[in-house]
């Protein structure tokens, strides 16, 4: 989350010729394409070029984009099962996109077959069952405006230009998360495509283990096609966005170490943000409450401090996250921190590390340093009633407040430094939490907000066997291995 104008970068590159290597191996790949286009229905679609196609391979982030032989847009789930036997068969690489949002390398963007979900773009409302069936090729704009027209929600992202299927198919920690849980918790269903063509409904009852999986274990044991979520009456709420000038952090600070150590009111939620943007430093909070009212006393403190925008008012529920201004066309490296609850040391050292990082960022090439604080409470694990690939832990030992850390450049040539820098401050960040009582350096990390390197292990701990052999039993050709993402 970010609280600055919309980045966009024009992006001149020219390809100046291919080895033979890659030149012989995307005919290979085209061959692939041609096939898949020959056995599919008509209302699917594969594209070589042209408008169709740049859109399937243009990703949020630079780091995750790449050329691929041919985009491919299936219009039904029965035909993503013909491309993935061939796609097999070929052994061709392949990438998966809905929203496309991912900053990792590779894990929407392939040089093989990238398959874009756009035309999985239903939300389905029912009334009598209070559940929504959302197409993966939508984001949650999509969702909440479509949804708003009877006055439901469902737990979604809280960046509304984000896809439903790396939120649903990875954690999805929201705004309403203290209400109702993360994303992965209010699963009903997923249609799934598995590796060997088949079609599939996937419940808690139907197929357990899938079930369990597919809830934080991504594209692992096949395509999503779509999700059915439950649905929660949602009325207009009440908040917006504050942004202060650097005299005033330190008002900040009190102000939200006392909201957090005060405030357990589940409809409260606030999202906060220190930046270090085209050289300077921002810092912002987004006041959430989900009611047109909140009660007194709640957000006073924030409210009266001096501020450079304040925007704040009864309002939808889309309206309050259209807030968060879009970032694009940059690339980009996420790292997540776990705690416990927010102090006022530890709210300024993260506002050292924005400046400092900051200025080392900006200095190789750098649009952007984020420090997102993230507050929630300790019951946002208590809303499953099935486990999940992530969280597999679900108690005290995980934190139940966060730090999202978001670099943003221009430059591939310093990408490994970028990295790098991020890393050492999560690491400090860690070491200074332990420091004060809040040792979370064991605690699993958010596959979603975590960078290229970060192992299995540190996002699934003891659940990395389960769900390998899970893998291995819908899997065992490993068709999946030949797309990109976390893999089991």
């Amino acid at each position: 989350m970010t609280f600055f104008p919309t980045l966009s970068l024009a992006v001149i590159s020219g390809l100046i010729g291919l080895s033979v290597s890659t030149g012989l191996r995307r005919a290979d790949y085209t061959t692939t394409c041609q096939a898949i286009a020959a056995n599919v229905s008509s209302a699917s679609k594969v594209y070589y070029s042209g408008t169709e196609y740049n859109d399937d391979n243009n990703n949020w982030a630079l780091t995750n984009t790449e050329t691929s032989a041919c985009s491919f847009e299936p219009a039904n789930a029965q035909d993503v099962g013909i491309a993935l036997q061939i796609l097999g068969e070929n052994q061709t690489p392949f990438a998966v996109k809905g929203g496309g949002h991912s900053a990792n390398p590779g894990f929407s963007s392939t040089p093989g077959v990238q398959i874009a979900m756009t035309q999985f773009s239903e939300v389905v409302y029912d009334e009598s069952a209070q559940t929504a069936t959302i197409g993966m090729g939508l984001v949650w704009e999509d969702i909440y405006s479509s949804l708003a027209n009877y006055d439901m929600v469902v737990v979604g992202g809280k960046d509304t230009d984000v896809g439903v299927a790396g939120v649903v198919l990875g954690g999805g920690y929201s705004c309403l998360s203290n209400q109702y849980g993360l994303a992965v918790d209010n699963v009903v269903s997923f249609e799934l495509v598995m590796p060997n063509g088949t079609v599939a409904n996937i419940t808690s009852s139907s197929n357990p283990d899938l079930f369990y999986g597919l809830r934080g274990g991504f594209n692992n044991f096949g395509i999503a096609t779509t999700v059915t979520l439950n649905t929660f009456p949602q009325s207009q709420v009440w908040g917006g966005m504050i942004t202060f000038p650097q005299d005033q952090w330190g008002a900040f600070n009190n102000a939200t170490a006392n909201f957090v150590s005060n405030v357990t009111d589940p409809k409260a939620c606030l999202f906060s943000t220190t930046d270090y943007v085209v050289g300077a430093p921002v810092m912002a909070t987004l006041l959430f409450y989900n009611a047109p009212t909140p009660p007194d006393g709640i957000f006073d403190e924030f409210l009266a401090i001096p501020s450079s925008v304040q925007d704040i008012s009864t309002r939808t529920y889309l309206s309050i996250l259209s807030l968060l201004p879009p970032i694009q066309d940059l690339r980009f490296a996420w790292y997540w921190v776990p705690l416990e609850t927010f102090t006022v040391p530890i709210l300024e050292m993260i506002e050292n590390q924005t400046l400092s990082y900051g200025a080392e960022v900006w200095d190789l090439s750098g649009a952007f340093v984020s420090y997102d604080i993230i507050p929630l409470l300790p019951s946002i694990y208590d809303h499953s009633e099935a486990p999940s690939a992530f969280p597999s832990v679900r108690d005290s030992t995980q934190g139940n407040s966060f730090v999202e850390i978001l670099y943003g450049w221009t430059d591939a040539s310093n990408d490994d430094a970028i990295i790098q820098l991020g890393a050492d401050s999560a690491a400090y960040m860690n070491q200074f939490l332990s420091g004060v009582g809040q040792d979370f350096s064991s605690a699993l990390l958010y596959p979603n907000c975590v960078p290229p390197d970060t192992s299995l292990e540190a996002m699934y701990g003891d659940a990395l066997g389960t769900l390998q052999s899970i893998k291995g039993a819908v899997d065992p050709n490993n068709v999946m291995g030949l797309a990109g993402g976390w893999k089991f």
